[in-house]
């Protein structure tokens, strides 16, 4: 909704802000109601797998996936992939979307251990696997199809490659293919040019500048034009641009007879094959870079004189055979420090296994070894190393990195000295934010967590961290899709992870949040995962408590609007005519009545001005306490009975009286419990005007150039007290006066004393008439309170004549 220019700029209220609130809130509920329809679909499916199979009913199938997944230590929807899994491999490969490769149509579980680690040192890629075989064959290779058959014959075993095409970008952003080997030499003049067309998964590989795999035949062939003879004789596939420092000019495409997705670990190995071959298809032949000359040691020590930190520059020794033996330090930062206590350039000349003899061996030294070949940095894990300083052991933790520079690595390392008090610091901070910090290294295959984890999941420190596969355990099936897309996003393809989902403990169901971020190598291939999990039930419930408050104000709001509405319509119908000028009895009547133009409930004021069988006129304002229809009805109720008794006759102070009892009898029913009013009755043989009161306001006369407010008779507002009595007051009107019958909203004013609004009423009122506009006084006086909070009703009696 942030991108909404109405919402932008304000043009909307704050009710149509709190629905598209509620509006996102119930497209989050859809997405999750789709998620549990999807997991039921597999669920049934295979539960049909294990009916047709062992001729047993949809109950016994239920039970029986229930009590695998528990003997397994699996979900149950774990299980239920692997029943269809366990199908789908017994199958025979059909063609594309035949309904006998259930592996081919449906999704791999997100929550695979497996699928993502990477295995600390493979064994096909130690020495004689794939990438030695490569980097040896690379120079012997001559053309592109060099290249190809040689990736094909290297990568069969271990990535299960078949086929193997290699394009290179021609003009307007055509490839054209450079090389290739598994594919029938008919097949390759059929594809041997690619237009810049929309739907080509190579082409894509390059402008992106990312891998692009294809793992599912039924969705791959609606997304894009595959290559093939049919096209699903390949059902995975795999387009990895060749690295540069330059645009993507280059893609390798990986074509695999075997079902399913590519591993992490196979990804890795396709993505390191594809980089060692990155000088070999920029230059064909080539040989690789040769290795610096020797002077320019010389510039690398400058740099590192430079450096803060510890650093060398090794150069490999190797024996007859070509094999590393050791490395030689020929540069090394002034931080520099070996066992011996030698320090910067007392180091150079001397190799590692002199300076360093423990490393041999160890996982560091198949780094170095590793980043040798593939030039893939080394990144490695934190490590203990002791040393003896003053004669006395010290263990240390390292942390080592090396990348090749040409022919030669550059190493440097961390010394990570713990500090108790910083410990200390980032565990209170932890817990006062109830989240805590996790790691996942995908190479080793090991989870860390700090303790606050343990306190956010309620899980037993002594159980250790929790695996991936145990994730689905303990979270809310309904938030399981959401949360298998966010973790394949990240595992998969590096994408930052900010999702949050419920999970069951013993106290309750706990709303947690998890923030990962993936680092990757120089292949782009993620290593690590760390960041945090934090609970934050508190903040949902809150979100989920204002979320209630904003529907229940929304469902009040409408409520009180269709009343406005509706109690509009009956005042309307009681009030016809807002404003009007008549004459009734020889006198001369203008009415006025405006609506309050704020908040959305209707006011209780209202009046009469009719003629009596007996020729007198009766004239009445009113005021109704509260607002809503329930002030709506009681005013009518008010104003039909007073109209009704005067009619009959009855005297103005039994009226009132009257009036006071029937309140009374009726404030519980209807919620009205006061009102005030003013009545009068005038008669034109003698001009004289009769009037009561019930707590009103007193009328203003205005006479010979003078305005004064009339003596008020006692009288208190109806339904206060049983037992209120109302007396009568008398008045001669004269020819030429003007009198005012009024409701509060013409003279109060929030903040103002009520003295004050009654003495400036008087002044107008008193000017208006003098400069002669009084015909129409009732409406000009209305009409001069703007943003009126209150009803204003005002009743104007002129007797003509006079002045």
């Amino acid at each position: 909704m942030t991108g909404d220019p109405a919402l932008a700029d304000g043009l909307v209220g704050p009710e149509v802000l709190a629905l598209a609130k509620v509006v996102a809130r119930l497209r989050a509920e859809l997405e999750d109601l789709e998620g549990v329809a999807s997991m039921a679909a597999v669920l049934e499916r295979a539960k049909g797998v294990l009916m047709g199979r062992d001729n047993v009913s949809a109950e016994t199938a239920g039970r029986l996936l229930s009590e695998r997944a528990a003997r397994g230590e699996r979900t149950l929807m774990e299980e239920c992939w692997y029943t269809l899994g366990a199908v789908g491999a017994a199958a025979e490969p059909g063609p594309v979307g035949a309904r006998t490769d259930l592996v081919a149509e449906l999704p791999v579980s997100p929550f695979g251990t497996a699928r993502y680690v990477l295995g600390t040192k493979r064994a096909d890629e130690g020495p004689g696997g794939p990438l030695a075989r490569l980097a040896e064959g690379l120079t012997r290779t001559g053309t592109a199809d060099d290249v190809a058959a040689l990736l094909a014959e290297a990568l069969a075993g271990p990535a299960g490659v078949d086929a193997v095409l290699i394009y290179t970008e021609a003009v307007a952003g055509s490839l054209e293919l450079a090389g290739h080997a598994g594919v029938a030499q008919g097949l390759a003049e059929q594809w041997c040019h690619i237009p810049p067309l929309s739907g080509v998964a190579a082409l894509d590989a390059v402008a992106g500048r990312e891998a692009v795999w294809l793992e599912d035949p039924r969705q791959d062939a609606v997304r894009y034009l595959l290559i093939g003879d049919p096209p699903g004789r390949w059902p995975s596939r795999a387009w990895l641009p060749v690295p540069g420092d330059g645009p993507v000019v280059t893609v390798v495409g990986f074509l695999r007879t075997r079902r399913g997705p590519f591993d992490a670990a196979t990804r890795k190995l396709l993505r390191r094959a594809v980089r060692l071959c990155a000088d070999a298809l920029r230059v064909r032949g080539g040989a690789g870079a040769a290795e610096p000359a020797q002077e320019h040691v010389g510039e690398v020590q400058r740099i590192f004189d430079a450096l803060s930190g510890p650093a060398t520059l090794l150069t490999p020794v190797r024996s007859e055979t070509g094999e590393v033996e050791d490395f030689r330090i020929d540069a090394a930062a002034p931080e520099s420090l070996d066992v011996a206590g030698r320090r910067g350039k007392e180091l150079v000349g001397r190799s590692v296994l002199e300076t360093y003899p423990t490393v041999a061996g160890t996982a560091l030294w198949d780094g170095y070894l590793d980043a040798l070949t593939t030039g893939v940095v080394y990144e490695g894990e934190p490590f203990v190393y002791e040393e003896v300083a003053g004669g006395a052991p010290q263990r240390s933790t390292y942390s080592v990195r090396a990348s090749r520079l040409d022919g030669r690595l550059v190493v440097s390392w961390v010394r990570h000295d713990s500090d108790e008090r910083e410990s200390r610091r980032l565990a209170d901070m932890q817990r006062l934010g109830n989240l805590g910090s996790a790691g996942w290294n995908l190479v080793t295959d090991t989870v860390v967590w700090s303790d606050q984890v343990y306190a956010v999941f309620d899980r037993d420190p002594a159980l250790g961290p929790m695996r991936l596969e145990e994730l689905p355990q303990h979270v809310l099936p309904e938030d399981l899709p959401r949360l298998g897309r966010a973790v394949r996003r990240l595992l998969e393809d590096g994408k930052a992870l900010d999702q949050g989902f419920r999970i069951t403990t013993a106290a309750g169901i706990r709303h947690v949040r998890i923030v990962a971020e993936a680092q990757a190598d120089a292949d782009g291939t993620p290593v690590e995962v760390h960041g945090f999990f934090q609970d934050v039930t508190a903040l949902r419930d809150a979100e989920l408590a204002l979320l209630a408050s904003e529907r229940a104000v929304l469902v009040q709001t409408g409520m009180l609007q269709a009343e406005r509405t509706l109690a509009a319509h009956l005042q309307h119908t009681l009030l016809p005519i807002p404003q009007q000028s008549l004459e009734l009895a020889g006198l001369c009547v203008d009415v006025a009545y405006l609506p309050a133009d704020r908040g959305l409930n209707v006011g209780g004021d209202w009046y009469s001005a009719i003629g009596l069988p007996d020729d007198s006129a009766l004239f009445v304002v009113g005021d109704v306490a509260g607002h809503g229809l329930a002030a709506v009805g009681t005013m009518a109720q008010l104003r039909f009975t007073a109209k009704g008794m005067a009619i009959t006759g009855s005297a103005l102070p039994d009226i009132l009286a009257r009036l006071n009892r029937l309140l009374l009898h009726t404030a519980r029913d209807s919620g009205v419990t006061t009102a005030t009013m003013v009545m009068g009755r005038y008669g034109p043989r003698d001009h004289r005007l009769t009037w009561v009161r019930a707590g009103h306001l007193p009328p203003l006369l205005i006479r010979d150039g003078e305005a004064r407010y009339l003596p008020q008779p006692e009288g208190n507002l109806l339904g206060a007290d049983p037992d209120s009595a109302y007396a009568q007051a008398d008045l001669r009107l004269q020819p030429g006066d003007h009198l005012l019958l009024y409701t509060d909203g013409l003279v109060e004013e929030p903040g103002e004393d009520i003295e004050a609004g009654l003495a400036g009423l008087a002044v107008t009122a008193r000017r208006l008439i003098g400069e002669g506009r009084g015909d129409l006084l009732a409406r000009t006086l209305a009409a001069r309170r703007p943003g009126r909070r209150d009803d204003i009703c005002v009743v104007h009696v002129h007797l003509p004549g006079g002045r």
